[in-house]
Parts: C-alpha cells; sequence; structure tokens
C-alpha cells in the first residue's frame, strides 16, 4: 500500500466497510491495509460528515435534483392559477400573493409575480380603501348568488342578481371580481342522439314556425326528450314547457326512451294547466310524439299540432335550451351513480332553483314564476 493513500482511497475504503455488509478486517485485507489503519477512517468519516464519500456525493445530488424538482412544481402551480393576474395592476397581483401565501413563502411568490416583497408589505400595512371595502361586501354577495345558482350565474345574471338585491355594480366590476377570485361556470357534455324519425306515423305541419314568444300562458307548448348518463345505464328525460314563461308544465323519466315516457310528461302538464282548445302543442318527429296514443290524448284535449322540420333542431330550439342549460347548470357537473340519484337531482333543480329562481333573459332576467305573477 502506498504510505500516504489518496482521499478517494480512503473514501472508498470506509464506503465498503460501511455498506457491503462484509468484517471490517475482510476489507481491511482487501485493501491491502491494516485493521488499526482503517477502524479510524471510519471514525473520522463519521465524525465529519461534511467530507461526504462518493456515494454521499450521488446522494446528496440526488436530494439537491429533488428539492430542484419540488421548487419547479410549485412554481408551476403558481403560475397555472396566476396567469389572469400578469396583465393586470400591482394591486391584482399583490391580492394574489394575499390569497395564496400558504402556496409558498411570501418572498418567492413576490419573485414569480414580479413585485417587490417591499411592496407587498406595504400593500398589507396599507388601510383598505372605500373600493376596496365595497368589493369585498360586493365578493361576498357573489359568492353567496353563485352557490344559490348551483354555480351557473355567469356576469350578466350575476349582475341582475345583485342590482336587484340592492348593489349598484356594473358587469365590468362583477366580470373582474369574479375573475381574480376563480368564480366561473364550468361546463362539459356528452351527446347522444334521442330523436327516432325513421317511422311510419304521420307528420303534422310546423305551425310554431320558431316564433318562441307567447303573449299569454297555455298558448304554445314545446316538448323534447334527452338524456343523461348514469352508472346504471341512461336515464332519459322528458319536459314540455310553456313558452309565456318558459316554466316546466310537465317532466318525467324512465330508463328506456319508450312512448309512455313522453306520455307521462303530457299527462302532468294537462293536470297541471288545463289548457284551453286551441294551444299549440310542438316537438320534432320522433316517433314517441308521434304515436297513435300521444296523438290521440292531443285531439282528445284540443291542442293544434306542430312538429319540426325534419333534423332541423332550431324549430325546436326553446326545448333544447332547456336541455342545454340543465346539463352545463347541474347534470354535467357531477357523475351520477344511480337513476334515482338523478332524478331527485332534476325534481330539486327544476322547482327548486328553474322555476323559482332561474333568471331569463327571454323573459327581462325574470325567473318564470315571477314572469307569471307580473304577468297576472
Amino acid at each position: 500500500m502506498a504510505q500516504h493513500p489518496t482521499p478517494e482511497f480512503r473514501a472508498e475504503a470506509v464506503r465498503i466497510a460501511l455498506t457491503s455488509g462484509l468484517l471490517r478486517k475482510q476489507v481491511a485485507a482487501d485493501f491491502g491495509i491494516g485493521f488499526s489503519t482503517l477502524s479510524p477512517w471510519i471514525q473520522q468519516d463519521r465524525r465529519n460528515p461534511e467530507k461526504p464519500s462518493a456515494q454521499s456525493d450521488l446522494e446528496r445530488e440526488v436530494t439537491e435534483l429533488r428539492k430542484e424538482n419540488r421548487i419547479l412544481r410549485e412554481e408551476r402551480e403558481v403560475l397555472k392559477k396566476a396567469t389572469q393576474f400578469f396583465g393586470g395592476a400591482k394591486q391584482m397581483r399583490f391580492s394574489f400573493i394575499a390569497k395564496n401565501a400558504d402556496m409558498l413563502p411570501v418572498d418567492r411568490l413576490c419573485q414569480i409575480m414580479d413585485v417587490s416583497p417591499r411592496g407587498y408589505r406595504a400593500y398589507r400595512n396599507r388601510p383598505l380603501s372605500q373600493s376596496q371595502r365595497k368589493d369585498m361586501v360586493v365578493l361576498a354577495h357573489i359568492r353567496e348568488q353563485f352557490a344559490l345558482s348551483l354555480g351557473s350565474y355567469g356576469r350578466p345574471r350575476m349582475t341582475v342578481e345583485l342590482k336587484e338585491l340592492g348593489f349598484d355594480v356594473g358587469r365590468r366590476r362583477i366580470g373582474r371580481l369574479m375573475s381574480e377570485n376563480g368564480i366561473e361556470v364550468k361546463r362539459n357534455k356528452k351527446f347522444k342522439a334521442t330523436t327516432d324519425s325513421n317511422h311510419a306515423f304521420n307528420i303534422a305541419p310546423n305551425l310554431l314556425n320558431r316564433d318562441f314568444h307567447a303573449d299569454a300562458p297555455n298558448k304554445k307548448w314545446v316538448a323534447d326528450i334527452s338524456y343523461v348518463w348514469t352508472r346504471e345505464g341512461w336515464l332519459y328525460l322528458a319536459v314540455i314547457l310553456d313558452l309565456h314563461s318558459r316554466r316546466v308544465i310537465g317532466w318525467a323519466v324512465s330508463n328506456r326512451m319508450k312512448r309512455d315516457l313522453a306520455i307521462r310528461a303530457l299527462n302532468m302538464a294537462i293536470a297541471l294547466r288545463q289548457p284551453p282548445k286551441g294551444c299549440i302543442h310542438h316537438t320534432d318527429r320522433g316517433s314517441q310524439y308521434c304515436s297513435h296514443d300521444y296523438q290521440k290524448i292531443l285531439r282528445q284535449n284540443g291542442f293544434k299540432v306542430s312538429m319540426s322540420g325534419t333534423g332541423n333542431c332550431y324549430d325546436n330550439a326553446a326545448a333544447e335550451t332547456f336541455f342545454k342549460t340543465i346539463k352545463a347548470e347541474m347534470l354535467w357537473q357531477r357523475s351520477w351513480r344511480t337513476r334515482r340519484d338523478a332524478e331527485i337531482a332534476i325534481f330539486e333543480y327544476i322547482n327548486g332553483f328553474y322555476k323559482p329562481r332561474r333568471r331569463h333573459s327571454a323573459l327581462g332576467w325574470k325567473s318564470p314564476l315571477a314572469f307569471e305573477a307580473k304577468a297576472a
């Protein structure tokens, strides 16, 4: 052995002695050194961990890389949330830092958001202005109304809602507060065909002719069928709307899209409204609506039968709009374990929100019940 072993030689001998599982005498013999030489090296290594072996160098490098990766992941999460704030004023970026101070140290958040820690501290210690205090009050009501609307109110409806509550606020301010606080309407979608027009039943002319205005109740009804996916399979939903107030006056659900589904919705609407003769009843050309049984009920109650053109969804746009609304605002917002779960949610949406609360642009931003009460 050399009289003056290199640091690398010593480090390798210590590493083998500590990690190989061999007896230290065997390790000393393998390296051509005495046991009395190896033991002090090991003791010195334990006393001086700042002088790492080649293995600990690798471990330290891995630790550093993991730390860097963690920092990059944290910064990426911040950047994903903060994208909309970079083009805004410093006040907006300071506000973001204050709301997300639990994500990273404030100094790092300031660096990411391109503001100074000193400026942020001044922002935190500065008394709220009158405008900021009003923003806080308005934001609290936005959050409340957003929850009451089942997460469906965007800027236009939210503006009308808050004005009715007595707040003198404009769309731009509400839009800014919603954007800054991540309050946004989420929409997803699935598609499935529900109209079977390949049948031998008679087809009625289009009496409605895309005129979806009715100056009184029970003059124009529209009907349609749609669906929702559950883990048990499809659940089909049939509805009938009165075009005067867009109110749902009849509805039914089933696990099969048969004619009795449409008939149950129709019978509910007739029982509720007792319509006079001459009310227009408009649908697509689906076999459920063209069937002899369905048409017999319409004739018995004096309806004028109207049907859309071939494959033209715009001819029944009012009913299509209702389905788009209930899906975007409620049905697409979660997955449904059973058909019964979805049925209960549909009942609560129609009777607890859509009829009494939901504002419609076609009704001057009033709910169906409020519109009917005003017209009465």
